[in-house]
């Protein structure tokens, strides 16, 4: 087996604190902390497998966990989710993965703790897609954060819809420098209600975009949205400027992804329930997508006993 050296030079530190960003009202609705096993959660996570040029005419081939050769494109490693990029013979293999894909979530403030990949080539991104996609731009994207490897540390949001697609030039996004985003963990976050979406960088302000009421056509953002993280190799953005295989492997590192949902009059009344997870009865606690959790959270709703609680 091929054995492949970790990027990571340094030590980083894994958190389960809070980040201090998360706007007044919204209470945690889901999480993965990647704190426990050594493989995603598959009851949560699911892996893209895809060949060259699948899209944007990338040089990577997504697959399941792990390459022909054994190596892993995803790993729960140190607190941390590792995403890879490998080259093994004449290919490259990385890894997508999407959370909570056939239910998402639609609105709320959506936060990733994230360190980036070095090297030309890469294409690291954030992001979320419709659970109901029928066809693109028109379902729109939301990208909460993404950096080619050729323009270190410069990170960008963008969103994507029939009246605003980056294929006639016409995209909502925005670039801002994030000084350290390859070197250390940084905070990308998004806040999606029925009438704006901004993104933040370290809680600052990247974009901001409003629903200007012209119907579907320029916000079509009120359907359930699923989470992405990828490694992509090479494109028409990562590659723009060649690719530097002297980079592979390369690393995405991922601390946590936490979903935020504003609680309602009742506390309670807007937060999405799984009917599996309201009907859980014994004496397990549970998140509100039907995990089970070791212990109450602090902050949060949770399930025990086939009651909800809430921790403001």
């Amino acid at each position: 087996m091929l054995q492949v050296v970790a990027q990571t030079s340094a030590p980083l530190t894994t958190t389960h604190e809070p980040s201090g960003f998360v706007p007044e009202g919204y209470v945690l609705d889901w999480s993965d902390e990647f704190d426990s096993g050594n493989t995603l959660n598959s009851d949560d996570w699911t892996h893209e497998m895809k060949s060259k040029g699948w899209v944007n005419n990338e040089l990577q081939y997504y697959v399941n966990h792990e390459t022909p050769a054994g190596n892993l494109v995803t790993e729960v490693k140190d607190g941390a989710l590792v995403i890879r990029c490998i080259k093994e013979g004449n290919k490259v293999f990385s890894g997508r993965v999407y959370a909570k894909v056939k239910r998402g979530w639609t609105y709320g403030y959506i936060e990733g703790r994230i360190k980036l990949p070095k090297g030309k080539g890469t294409w690291p991104a954030f992001w979320m897609m419709p659970v109901n996609f029928r066809s693109w731009p028109a379902d729109g994207e939301i990208d909460i954060m993404e950096e080619v490897g050729y323009h270190p540390n410069y990170v960008s949001s963008s969103l994507h819809a029939t009246a605003h697609v980056h294929s006639n030039g016409t995209q909502v996004t925005h670039e801002m420098l994030c000084e350290g985003a390859e070197d250390d963990y940084h905070i990308y976050g998004i806040e999606w209600t029925a009438d704006k979406i901004t993104t933040y960088v370290d809680g600052r302000l990247q974009l901001e975009y409003a629903n200007r009421g012209l119907g579907r056509d320029d916000w079509p953002y009120d359907d359930p949205f699923y989470i992405i993280l990828n490694l992509a190799w090479g494109g028409d953005w990562g590659g723009a400027k060649g690719v530097d295989e002297s980079a592979l492997p390369a690393e995405m590192l991922v601390d946590y992804v936490r979903v935020y949902q504003k609680s309602g009059s009742t506390g309670l009344s807007t937060l999405p329930l799984v009917a599996d997870a309201a009907a859980k009865a014994d004496d397990n606690y549970y998140d509100l997508s039907g995990r089970l959790i070791s212990k109450p959270v602090q902050r949060g709703a949770y399930i025990h006993n086939h009651k909800i609680f809430l921790h403001r």
